[in-house]
């Protein structure tokens, strides 16, 4: 008999319609029921690596209903499990019109231990979430965006050290970390199947987009970067492993049923016996040439526009040409910003902040204009040294790619149909905060930078001194001092900090009712909503 491996997730959820994820642990057919005659799907399962996916298309749901729905696999119900003590698993669909959006988000979620043994890094905001949505009867989000580093390939637990260890000798090349797709499965099998985590990914719609240590840290900082881990025996199988189970496990679930019907690859590893091979190629071209694939997509939530942003694997690394997104993921992000008629909110998610503290945000345009050779070869030597060993390649460090988007800004917000609000959606730098951006003539639409992470980790105590420090008045003023020694011209906008930093295990959630915005922060201390936010 078939049994489920991991699932069910909730991915896309519309007006009439949804998908839902699972991995079985052999081929079968996969059938999502609703209550009653309320909608329904099928799915035979495909095959990737020796894995066995369904991602089911369930039509037939009746706008703004909340219905409950199983999982059926050749014929046995699998899901909800027996003896669960978490509520049915339902399926919420848009009700149009001017119903509020809930949207929660946040980001590196480390894989807690088992729940029998001490968390080192403090409670998961997910677990969390998920218990109070039980125990409390808070509202579920209308939708969960997590904004990179859903796992991670670089930074293993000890159950899963010891795992690899029985797979192969950790004292080679890469070590403790993953080197191919089956490592990269059982690292979704360890953050996925936590209990409250799994029923909470089941019953809420998510949206993801990966970060840095999706596959490795700091992936695609610089060319030289680059350069360097490519000359290594073990990345070529690890990058595979690692856009291979990206596609798999969170690409293909952010896609609406009519993408996925004219989405060509996921049409023949459908049709295929074994589609190992089709998902391999795929991932090979994409790593050669990242403009042959668009990770970034769009999703609207009545008018509510969100915008998921790939700023990892679009990046153009050559140092006289750096830029955060290549020529045509640009263009495809202005496109829509500004194309489609009007919106109340636009939320862009992107996995690493825009704005950041003032300090910060200096010190990494500045390192990048020492890499370009501001100040001569010796400079440029030191800058990339430091730029590889500080993590410094957020926005700031690609200057055009800031002031392009700041750009962008100014004339969506200004446009004749301007949002109310244009909010930057960011997690990456295990911490909160939020900060509003300023031009110097007016923008129509208020731009916020909110900033949720992490879900479940840590941040060493100097960083977190180190945050604060560079929103500080001595923070400005050494970020004053790094851009004269820089050469940079002054920044096209300015910003300032509405409320943080926070730090500890935490996530966002705005509530958007037609040009109104609310925010609540939920975190070790508890939950609050900052006053600064409710004046439109």
């Amino acid at each position: 008999m078939a049994e489920l491996r991991l699932g069910p997730l909730l991915r896309y959820v519309g007006e009439d319609s949804a998908t839902v994820w699972i991995e079985a642990d052999r081929p079968c057919e996969a059938v999502v029921s609703c209550d009653g005659d309320a909608g329904a799907g099928t799915s035979r399962t495909w095959q990737v690596a020796g894995h066995h996916y369904a991602l089911v298309t369930v039509t037939g749901l009746r706008p703004g209903a909340e219905t409950p729905y199983a999982v059926h696999l050749d014929g046995r119900q699998v899901w909800p499990l027996p003896g669960s003590p978490y509520p049915p698993s339902t399926i919420h669909t848009a009700a149009g019109g001017s119903a509020p959006l809930r949207v929660a988000f946040g980001s590196c979620r480390w894989a807690a231990p088992a729940h029998h043994s001490r968390d080192p890094v403090g409670p998961d905001a997910l677990d969390t979430l998920a218990e109070e949505i039980v125990r409390d009867g808070t509202a579920r989000p209308d939708v969960l965006l997590l904004l990179g580093d859903q796992v991670y390939a670089d930074e293993t637990s000890k159950a899963t050290r010891r795992w690899l260890s029985r797979r192969r000798d950790l004292k080679d090349p890469p070590w403790d970390q993953v080197a191919d797709y089956e490592e990269y499965t059982h690292l979704y099998y360890e953050s996925w199947l936590d209990p409250a985590v799994r029923w909470l990914l089941s019953t809420t719609p998510s949206c993801m987009i990966f970060d840095d240590h999706d596959v490795i840290d700091d992936w695609n900082t610089s060319e030289a970067w680059l350069r360097e881990i490519r000359g290594t025996a073990w990345w070529q199988e690890r990058i595979l492993g690692g856009l291979m189970s990206y596609w798999v496990y969170q690409h293909l679930g952010n896609l609406s049923p009519d993408e996925l019907a004219a989405d060509e690859l996921f049409a023949t590893v459908r049709a295929a016996a074994d589609g190992t091979e089709a998902v391999r190629a795929f991932a090979t071209q994409a790593d050669a040439d990242a403009e042959s694939v668009r990770w970034s997509y769009r999703r609207d939530f009545g008018r509510v526009r969100l915008l998921m942003v790939d700023s990892r694997a679009a990046r153009v690394l050559e140092e006289d040409r750096r830029s955060m997104l290549d020529d045509g993921e640009w263009q495809w992000v202005r496109d829509q910003a500004l194309s489609d008629g009007s919106y109340d909110h636009l939320l862009v998610g992107t996995s690493l902040p825009w704005l950041l503290p003032h300090a910060v945000h200096a010190a990494e345009e500045w390192d990048a204009a020492l890499c370009q050779g501001v100040r001569g070869a010796r400079w440029a030597e030191r800058g990339e040294k430091l730029r590889q060993a500080a993590d410094l390649e957020h926005w700031a460090a690609f200057r055009t790619s800031f002031d392009e988007l700041a750009g962008l800004f100014a004339e969506v917000g200004n446009g004749p149909q301007a949002p109310a609000t244009i909010c930057v959606l960011s997690g990456d730098v295990h911490h909160a905060y939020i900060a509003e951006a300023h031009w110097p003539r007016p923008v129509g639409s208020r731009v916020l930078q909110l900033t949720c992470s992490p879900l479940h980790n840590s941040v060493p105590a100097a960083i977190r001194l180190g945050f604060r420090i560079g929103w500080s008045r001595p923070g400005r003023w050494i970020g004053r001092a790094l851009v004269r020694h820089g050469r940079l011209p002054a920044s096209v906008i300015r910003w300032t900090r509405l409320g943080g930093p926070w730090f500890g295990n935490q996530l966002m959630t705005l509530t958007l009712r037609g040009r109104l915005l609310d925010l609540r922060v939920a975190g070790p201390k508890g939950s609050f909503t900052p006053s600064t936010l409710r004046r439109k």
